[in-house]
């Protein structure tokens, strides 16, 4: 009898006795035909996304568009960076400047105690 060996170990599921299954032994149940499937439609479907959302989209105007004069250099950078750093800034002040908590509550490394206060 010629028998052929398996390709794939049986899960144990705690059988006692039973010999470990080896590493990776769950992906030989990965139907090879569904993954292919799965795969193309995720490619398609990116493909599909990346065409329809293309810039070139862009240059016709919809109904009602009615854009304003563009940005200088100098506004992009005050608008998007140094806008946001100032108002992290500004924050982080106000936080620090209002922060109410007592000193003996804060950790710190001058008020931690490493012997234990009770006496054996």
């Amino acid at each position: 009898m010629n028998r052929r060996r398996p390709t794939c170990a049986k899960a144990s599921y705690g059988t006692p006795g039973a010999r470990p299954s080896p590493a990776f032994a769950t992906l030989c149940s990965v139907d090879k035909k569904n993954a292919l499937r799965a795969g193309a439609l995720a490619a398609g479907t990116t493909l599909m996304m990346l065409l329809m959302s293309s810039p070139a989209l862009a240059i016709t105007r919809d109904d009602g568009d009615d854009p304003g004069p563009g940005l200088s250099v100098i506004e992009t950078l005050g608008l998007f960076v140094a806008l946001p750093i100032v108002l992290f800034a500004v924050i982080t002040g106000l936080v620090m400047v209002l922060d109410r908590s007592k000193e003996e509550h804060r950790v710190t490394s001058r008020n931690i105690k490493t012997k234990a206060d009770a006496k054996a």
